[in-house]
């Protein structure tokens, strides 16, 4: 298949298959005699991979690291866990920090009266004072 084919089949663009053809998270594509690149399906399920774990917060680094531990299915998958386990506990972090950053600002909202001079705004006081 082309690379036209192959982003339609794994619902991305095409300029997405070449980002990550050039971060080698997909091998370098075969060329065609007119010089077209030739995808099999091993391209479309390790780029349907790929877009799946940047779904669930993988960063690139990381993906690599789960697609190298992928193809060696021989080996103990102890560390896929390990870094899925890393990516649980930076993503319960994020939840945290929004969390404590929706209270801070439902407080502030609650605050502000909606009229009068800016001056009383509790929204941003709270924004200039000084120190934490």
């Amino acid at each position: 298949m082309n690379i036209g084919q192959l982003a339609r089949r794994a619902g991305v663009p095409i300029d997405t298959v070449r980002y990550y053809e050039r971060q080698q998270l997909l091998p370098t594509a075969a060329r065609s005699a007119g010089g077209y690149r030739i995808f099999g399906e091993q391209d479309l399920r390790r780029l349907r991979f790929i877009r799946r774990a940047k779904a669930l917060g993988f960063g690139l680094e990381e993906i690599a690291e789960l697609l190298a531990l992928s193809d060696q299915h021989q080996h103990d998958m102890g560390s896929v866990r390990d870094t899925a386990r890393t990516r649980l506990r930076d993503i319960e972090q994020r939840m945290n920090e929004l969390q404590r950053m929706h209270a801070a600002l439902s407080q502030l909202v609650e605050a502000c009266p909606g009229h009068g001079a800016l001056v009383h705004c509790p929204i941003l006081a709270a924004l200039t004072e000084d120190g934490e």
